[in-house]
């Protein structure tokens, strides 16, 4: 058994503390957030042991774990005080807004031996886990070209002010949405070693981006990020991957996996030239604790048995996390980059100067209508 204690009780700190109770290898030691009537419902119909101050249900529980499901600006805070006291840490994603804290925390985790973990739940989706099996076999060959889409029906509107709705405390699809993503790219593919024609577009929100867009350049190729979660036609998020290689291409969703080889593969075992399809159901194994969902029970299984092992490195430790946080902030900066742009006028400009004579305006006549 290893005692555990929750911070932040949103949705998925609700939803986390809901698995985690019920895990049969966890005590639940505290719950921690500053809604009091939420505590008090709590504390009534669970018997948990509750608190408002994170500090004093650290200093009374003496929690061996923590889940960490607050809102991202407050992550970088709370992760500290918890591996300063030997606490192995879950936190949800993103890790942290900075990715100097990144490092920095990445770091403390490593020195004192800490397990961590962060909440990249498509980790352990099987068909996810079936694409990066083949990469590591090199079923494709070489990737030169990937697109990374996430899409769900969040903000349809405009609204109020949350903490989600401000930049400055980590909301913003690129934070909520887009990361999901972007980490299974870093994970297939590595850091890339820039970013351009970053966009982040706001529909209804007025101070966050509710649709991302933005290139990835890597060694071989370039990845396209895309995220929307002003995306009415969609009933809950959908997360997408789609690789192409020298010898076949790959694309994978929640539910499935459909995998091109062409003739000059390396063809892996149960696999043919040509087109396969793999269903998530075949490639993943019943977790033997089960709640809400399988990648979500198999991750915090994952973390529990970890915790209890001592086993610092594993799936999604801050180190990993810590390299979608830097591109995350890549994207972010990017995205203000004026001087990065091409606009319509200046490619006119630069095609006079370097067209053969009297090619360009004929061109831009007919784009005009003959004017």
């Amino acid at each position: 058994m290893i005692d555990v204690a929750v911070v932040g009780l949103g949705k998925m700190g609700l939803s986390h503390l809901s698995m985690i109770k019920a895990h049969p290898d966890v005590n639940l030691v505290g719950v921690c957030d500053a809604t009091g009537y939420l505590l008090d419902i709590l504390a009534k119909y669970t018997g948990v042991t509750t608190y408002k101050d994170l500090d004093k249900m650290l200093d009374e529980a003496r929690p061996q774990a923590i889940i960490i499901a607050t809102p991202t600006h407050l992550h970088a805070g709370m992760i500290r005080n918890a591996l300063q006291r030997g606490i192995h840490v879950f936190c949800e994603k993103p890790l942290v807004i900075d990715p100097a804290d990144s490092i920095e925390l990445t770091a403390l985790a490593e020195q004192k031996g800490l397990v961590t973990q962060v909440g990249y739940h498509n980790r352990f989706v099987g068909a996810f886990l079936e694409v990066k099996r083949l990469l590591d076999l090199d079923a494709i060959g070489t990737v030169n070209t990937a697109l990374a889409e996430a899409y769900g029906p969040v903000v349809l509107k405009p609204a109020g002010r949350t903490w989600r709705s401000e930049r400055a405390t980590g909301g913003g699809c690129l934070y909520d949405y887009a990361a999901h993503p972007l980490n299974l790219l870093t994970w297939y593919l590595g850091t890339p070693e820039s970013v351009s024609g970053s966009q982040l577009t706001s529909i209804f929100s007025a101070q966050i981006d509710d649709a991302v867009a933005s290139t990835l350049h890597y060694p071989d190729g370039t990845a396209q990020i895309i995220s929307n979660w002003s995306d009415e036609s969609q009933r809950k998020m959908t997360t997408k991957i789609t690789l192409w290689g020298t010898d076949g291409r790959i694309y994978a969703d929640r539910q499935e996996i459909h995998v091109y080889l062409r003739d000059t593969a390396t063809i892996p075992e149960g696999y043919r030239v040509g087109w396969n399809v793999r269903y998530t159901t075949d490639l993943t194994e019943a977790p033997w604790f089960y709640l809400r969902g399988e990648e979500y029970s198999a991750q915090l299984d994952s973390f529990v048995q970890r915790a209890q092992a001592g086993a610092s490195a594993g799936t999604n430790d801050f180190a990993s996390a810590a390299v979608t946080d830097r591109v995350i902030s890549m994207i972010s900066e990017d995205a203000v980059r004026e001087d990065s742009r091409l606009t319509a006028e200046a490619a006119s400009d630069l095609a006079v100067q370097t067209a053969p004579k009297g090619r360009i305006a004929a061109a831009l006549s007919a784009l005009r209508g003959g004017k």
